[in-house]
């Protein structure tokens, strides 16, 4: 398990059991291995696995049984750090991981559709990862009404994350739309569809807890290493 972005390494592995669930890799009344074997696979301690194995306890994602083991209890409204990301590995899941390029405070973009109060937004240009494989670039404007500066430092793979628990900015809904975009000039080498070439194409407007538009982002992510899934069930 990678421990590169910020959260603590248990709610990593939660999360990533989450995403397989929610995949269908993980079946509801699946009993998993035993935890000495789970957390040996997953190269953590036994202790770590069994706070993540809690977690997904409380959000009601497992059954523990006392003599017998862990069950899998699926559900669709499963809490979840990456509640809002649709991106997913092309086999399904994939904890998402990211690399901060670049946080600058500038005047919002002529193109962007109307959100926040102020003139200026923090824009934050990432790398995205699923399972550890480069699979997309994120270009996110947030009104930079919200906070007096943003640095790279200050993020982790998990935005909403940071703007609920560092800002008291809660996103409760999103709008996207998808479609082909040219990969932009400042994409870094390891994404591996070229500088220019057309691409799948996320555009997403967020609100946050008072129903105001508080974000902007925009994603080219690669078909060959990721798709776009919503569930409907």
């Amino acid at each position: 398990m990678t421990n590169g972005s910020g959260l603590p390494k248990y709610l990593q592995v939660s999360e990533m059991l989450i995403r397989e669930i929610a995949a269908g890799h993980l079946q509801d009344g699946e009993r998993l291995p035993p935890e000495r074997d789970m957390a040996a696979t997953l190269s953590i301690s036994v202790g770590t696995l069994r706070k993540s194995l809690s977690d997904l306890e409380e959000k009601g994602l497992l059954e523990r049984i006392h003599g017998s083991g862990n069950y899998i209890r699926a559900k669709t409204d499963a809490e979840s750090v990456y509640a809002f990301l649709r991106l997913e590995a092309i086999k399904g899941g994939g904890l998402p991981t990211a690399d901060v390029l670049s946080v600058d405070k500038q005047n919002k973009p002529s193109s962007a559709p109307d959100f926040g109060p102020h003139d200026m937004a923090y824009r934050i240009r990432r790398l995205r990862y699923l399972g550890g494989v480069a699979s997309a670039v994120e270009e996110i404007w947030l009104d930079a009404s919200v906070a007096d500066t943003i640095g790279v430092d200050d993020l982790g793979d998990s935005l909403y994350l940071f703007y609920k628990t560092q800002l008291g900015v809660i996103i409760t809904q999103a709008e996207d739309r998808v479609g082909l975009d040219n990969v932009p000039q400042w994409a870094p080498s390891d994404f591996d569809v070229a500088i220019g070439a057309p691409c799948p194409f996320i555009e997403r407007v967020s609100w946050d807890q008072n129903n105001q538009r508080v974000e902007y982002s925009r994603t080219w992510f690669d078909s060959d290493k990721a798709r776009y899934i919503t569930r409907i069930r």
